[in-house]
């Protein structure tokens, strides 16, 4: 073998090491893409204010987050986003109340802007959270798995679910009494829940309506992810519809007027504004339109 035969060999082992080394770099690389770090949200705070009855409302100005007190603790509906977490604290103090004195966490779904604040709201109350038995998986792998989306780009911290809750579950506390009703589609475990309050003389019905959104990217037809999303939505609309609900709350504020109903109420509305059984109707029949809209598009086209 030549001198120049001998360098080219060289010269060939050293770019297959590097190459080697640099495979190795990048598999391990803190910014690869399964691994890459999503900036911090900005979240606004709203309120706080007393919605209706003992139902305070404590969220951000996009992600709804409810306080509902009694004499023996109180219940939290939802955390928002891991950023609303010090909302939440901020909120519920200014209004009076302890965190402390928070004992139960409840959610709708399993989502990061519903319960990536779970993990952290725990640490600062120590209460004890309970979640369907389809979202549990999800929420105690912080979406990592449970999930029928797929694996998720951003996961949020776990957080551990103390009690599972089925269709038709109650939780009660300090005389407040909420019920669980299934309603899939959204997420496999996707919660409503409803209760009742006094408001002067009048006892009235709120319902927490899930979120009935088609969520971005996801298809309605032959899901094979979801093998029986359409039936379930379907089933969904059916119960959401035979729910009393005199006062509508949902996950998000969007979904109810939240900022309209709020002025109307520091306008000194005649009647509470979020009294209102039309608008949870018309919640419900707009969000089925749009499902079946797209399920039957999307089955014209997969002809």
């Amino acid at each position: 073998m030549s001198c120049n035969d001998g360098r080219l060999v060289n010269v060939l082992q050293r770019l297959i090491l590097l190459s080697v080394l640099v495979m190795v770099w990048l598999l391990n690389a803190p910014f690869a893409p399964a691994q890459a770090q999503q900036p911090a949200r900005v979240v606004e705070a709203f309120g706080p204010f007393k919605i209706i009855g003992n139902i305070y409302y404590v969220g951000d100005k996009g992600n709804a987050v409810y306080l509902m007190t009694t004499p023996e603790g109180h219940i939290l509906f939802d955390t928002g986003y891991p950023e609303t977490a010090p909302i939440v604290r901020q909120s519920v103090e200014k209004l009076g109340f302890r965190m402390r004195d928070i004992q139960i966490m409840i959610n709708g779904h399993a989502h990061v802007d519903h319960v990536g604040g779970h993990a952290l709201v725990k640490e600062m109350t120590g209460a004890r959270i309970m979640a369907s038995e389809l979202d549990a998986a999800v929420i105690e792998s912080g979406a990592r798995r449970g999930d029928f989306r797929g694996p998720r780009a951003n996961p949020w911290a776990p957080a551990k679910v103390d009690q599972v809750i089925r269709d038709g579950d109650t939780v009660r506390l300090g005389g407040v009494t909420l019920t669980a009703h299934h309603t899939p589609g959204h997420t496999l475990g996707n919660t409503s829940w409803t209760t009742t309050i006094e408001e002067g003389v009048r006892r009235l019905n709120v319902a927490i309506m899930p979120s009935i959104g088609v969520n971005e990217g996801v298809r309605v037809f032959n899901n094979s992810n979801y093998p029986n999303l359409a039936a379930d939505y379907q089933k969904t609309f059916r119960l959401l519809k035979t729910l009393p609900c005199d006062v509508f709350l949902s996950p998000h504020g969007r979904h109810y007027g939240l900022e309209q109903k709020y002025a109307r109420m520091q306008a000194g509305a005649a009647q509470n504004p979020f009294i209102d059984p039309a608008g949870c109707r018309k919640y419900v029949e707009d969000a089925e339109a749009r499902f079946m809209k797209q399920y039957e598009e999307e089955r014209q086209a997969s002809r």
